[in-house]
C-alpha cells in the first residue's frame, strides 16, 4: 500500500484494534497465477507472533484455500471513509480528495483441517461476534449438524509479518483548513462522515 509518511499509523495496538473493529475484510493471494479474493470475518490474536496472527475458515467449496496454502496473503481491512469538498477549506488551489482509514496484513496462510483446531475457532468467532447479542447463541460441537458443518469448512491461521496503516485525514494540511473540513462533516448525517470527524479532531495538535 502506498503511504506517505504523514498518514502513515504504526502503533500495533491501535492497528489491532481497528482490525478488530472492522474485522469483515478481503483474503487476497494467488490462484492460477491471478489475484483471488474472499471477504470474510476475522479473528486478531495479539500476542501470537511479533505482530500478532490472524485467523478465521474459508468454505471447503472455495478453491482459494487449496492454492492459498504457504504462500503470503494480504488482508485487508477498511475503515470509515468519506468525499472532501475542495469547496470546505475556503481557500484556492485546492481539489477534491477522499479521507479514509485502511490497515493492511501480510503473512503466510496456514490451512487447518483438524477437527480439534478447526472447532476453536469457530468457537471463538462465534463468542466474539456473539458477545454483545442480548441472548448469545452458541455452537453446540456434540450435534451431528455440528459434524456436518465443521466438514464443509477449513480454517486457517496467518502470522503477521508486515502490517501497514494508512490514516489519510488532512494531515497534509494546516491546523485551520482541517478544522473547516471537520465542521463540515460534522454537519453531514451519514455515519461515515460523523466517523471520519472524530477521528480528524482526534488527532488535531493540542491547545496550548
Amino acid at each position: 500500500m502506498y503511504i506517505p509518511a504523514v498518514f502513515a499509523e504504526t502503533n500495533l495496538s491501535k492497528l489491532h484494534d481497528f482490525i478488530e473493529q472492522n474485522s469483515f475484510g478481503v483474503l487476497v493471494s494467488q490462484a492460477d497465477g491471478l489475484p483471488f479474493a474472499t471477504h470474510l470475518p476475522f479473528l486478531v490474536e495479539r500476542t501470537a507472533g511479533p505482530y500478532g496472527t490472524l485467523i478465521g475458515h474459508l468454505a471447503r467449496a472455495n478453491p482459494q484455500w487449496q492454492q492459498a496454502n504457504g504462500q503470503t496473503a494480504l488482508a485487508i481491512f477498511a475503515g470509515p471513509h468519506t468525499y472532501i469538498s475542495p469547496s470546505w477549506y475556503e481557500s484556492e488551489q485546492v481539489v477534491p480528495t477522499w479521507n479514509y482509514t485502511a490497515v493492511h496484513v501480510y503473512g503466510r496462510f496456514q490451512v487447518i483441517e483438524e477437527k480439534g483446531p478447526l472447532l476453536e475457532i469457530v468457537q471463538r468467532m462465534v463468542r466474539f461476534y456473539e458477545q454483545s447479542m442480548p441472548r448469545p447463541w452458541s455452537f453446540d460441537a456434540s450435534s451431528t449438524f455440528a459434524e456436518r458443518m465443521l466438514a464443509q469448512i477449513v480454517g486457517f491461521r496467518i502470522e503477521v509479518e508486515k502490517i501497514e496503516g494508512k490514516w489519510k485525514l488532512n494531515q497534509n494540511h494546516p491546523v485551520p483548513r482541517r478544522q473547516k473540513v471537520i465542521r463540515a462533516l460534522q454537519e453531514r448525517t451519514d455515519e461515515s462522515a460523523q466517523a471520519i470527524a472524530a477521528m480528524m479532531q482526534v488527532m488535531l495538535p493540542a491547545e496550548e
